[in-house]
């Protein structure tokens, strides 16, 4: 509604009010689209963005530090209408600074005692693309943006770390098995390829070789649209 804009533009201004001005529009003038929601939030201080810098030994991009500076964090969430219900389908969801936190391993699938760590799981070689994919151990640091709703995460990395403080990172979706699939080299680039899906369920796995189950594919509304290119 009126009240809802209002308040996200309230909440958002200057470069970042750009990535958000289009996020209603898009989604409230589609047939069938009810119920945007989004969690409003104050700005994070200058100290708890240097506070986590010191403590996780990174230097955040300038594009993540102007949008924390901006809201602490981003969620929104809608719904479609059927048979007169309101269903939850799309979600987009940037973690606050204090949730910007390192990657632990899923204690389910490590929860024996003699059982292989993340690091145990790597590997020695790169693939010789373009870009040189993260690792589990100290080659890399990686915290997560978004848990996906349990399918996979979308990470900020920090690749070929040394022990001093790390400064150039990019934007990795880590899916259900383990794999690393690059998805921006900036956060920036990375919101727009969220606002561009929608948050639909599993958006993520179009940048993957085998793309979204087919339960996501049916749940894609209105249709389920061809990947724009990453940039």
């Amino acid at each position: 509604g009126e009240e809802e804009r209002l308040g996200l533009s309230d909440l958002l201004g200057g470069s970042m009010e750009r990535l958000f001005n289009g996020i209603f529009s898009l989604t409230e003038n589609m047939p069938g689209v009810a119920d945007v929601r989004f969690a409003e939030r104050e700005p994070a201080d200058k100290r708890s963005l240097l506070s986590w810098e010191q403590r996780n030994t990174c230097i955040l991009p300038e594009d993540l530090r102007d949008f924390y500076l901006t809201t602490d964090g981003f969620m929104l969430n809608w719904s479609v209408k059927l048979d007169n219900e309101s269903v939850p389908l799309g979600s987009m969801t940037v973690n606050s600074v204090s949730r910007l936190s390192p990657l632990v391993q899923p204690v389910s699938l490590f929860s024996r005692p003699n059982a292989p760590s993340l690091s145990d799981l790597d590997w020695d070689d790169d693939t010789g693309g373009a870009v040189s994919p993260p690792h589990f151990d100290s080659r890399s640091r990686v915290f997560e943006l978004d848990s996906c709703g349990g399918n996979g995460k979308v990470c900020l990395v920090y690749n070929n770390c040394s022990p001093v403080v790390a400064q150039s990172s990019e934007v990795w979706f880590l899916d259900r098995s383990l794999c690393w699939h690059f998805l921006s080299s900036s956060f920036t680039s990375f919101y727009r390829l969220m606002i561009t899906h929608l948050g639909l369920p599993e958006w993520e796995y179009n940048y993957t070789p085998y793309g979204p189950s087919p339960e996501a594919r049916v749940r894609d509304f209105p249709s389920n649209t061809s990947a724009p290119p990453v940039t």
